[in-house]
């Protein structure tokens, strides 16, 4: 019986692919390292925490969506037909009981924050479902995807605040730029069938060229825009070698993949876009602290 729910456990945390919360945690928690810096205060253990649990009961909750709104759409699909849900490991009862968990996490972990998070969670909650259903009618999905993405960092600092400052509102349309980009990298596997199904992508209603195009131009605005983050007090020489090292991370990240061969696309995508979060994380916190 412990090894059946232990089985279970494991198979809804790949469902959702938990692993991948990496992408997202270190920008949550650089939105919490500004507002610490431009407050002038120490945010405590507990609020750190209930961050820390917002993000991922948000996340969570929005994959299991994610996955229980394409489940016909993943059957079809000859790349994603072995995904748990079409491949029967996980039922779909299983899913909507996971989702209303990690919502029901994110909510009281908001709750636990101040007011403003608890007024801002339903309308997050909104958004995150909102995504799953855009590539059936808008080729601006992976902006749609990366605006939810940058919720992670201003929530945190809404946590810590209780407001909204200019230097949150650039780091958030920073990871918005980098998530859409990197989303355009993923929506290549799926060009032919997306065309075939009428699924919107910025590849599969421009094409492969046009859409590496945008993928360059998007990481081109959000290292425009972290530079202009630095004009943020506190941060420094530190924080800049930071974005230096981030931007030889997306020329390299750009180079593994090729109009003509797709054969890296899963090291650029998984690899090097965990690399970059963490990269910047780790110099803005070391520009905090030194």
């Amino acid at each position: 019986m412990s090894h059946s729910y232990c089985r279970k456990v494991i198979d809804l945390l790949e469902m959702i692919k938990f692993s991948h919360t990496v992408f997202a945690f270190p920008f949550a928690l650089m939105g919490a390292v500004l507002a610490s810096m431009t407050s002038g205060t120490v945010p405590t253990v507990m609020q750190l925490v209930w961050i820390c649990v917002a993000m991922v009961g948000a996340r969570t909750g929005a994959m299991g969506l994610n996955r229980v709104i394409d489940a016909r759409i993943d059957a079809k699909n000859p790349r994603t037909s072995n995904r748990h849900i079409p491949a029967g490991k996980v039922r779909l009862f299983e899913a909507w009981l996971l989702i209303a968990g990690a919502f029901a996490l994110m909510l009281v972990a908001a709750w636990q924050l101040n007011p403003l998070c608890l007024q801002l969670a339903p309308i997050a909650i909104v958004c995150l479902a909102l995504y799953s259903y855009c590539k059936r009618f808008t080729a601006l999905a992976h902006l749609v995807l990366g605006f939810c993405l940058a919720a992670a960092p201003v929530g945190a600092w809404i946590a810590l605040r209780g407001d909204i400052g200019w230097p949150v509102v650039v780091l958030g349309f920073a990871v918005l730029f980098w998530v859409a980009g990197f989303d355009i990298f993923y929506a290549l596997q799926d060009v032919d069938y997306d065309q075939m199904h009428g699924l919107h992508s910025i590849p599969s209603r421009y094409g492969i060229k046009r859409a590496f195009q945008a993928a360059r131009a998007f990481h081109l605005i959000m290292l425009m825009l972290l530079v202009i983050l630095a004009f943020a007090p506190g941060l420094g020489w530190i924080y800049l070698t930071g974005v230096a090292v981030v931007g030889l991370l997306l020329i390299y990240e750009h180079r593994l993949v090729h109009p003509d061969d797709l054969s890296r696309l899963n090291a650029a995508f998984f690899n090097m876009n965990g690399y970059i979060s963490i990269t910047i994380f780790s110099f803005t916190l070391l520009d905090a602290l030194f």
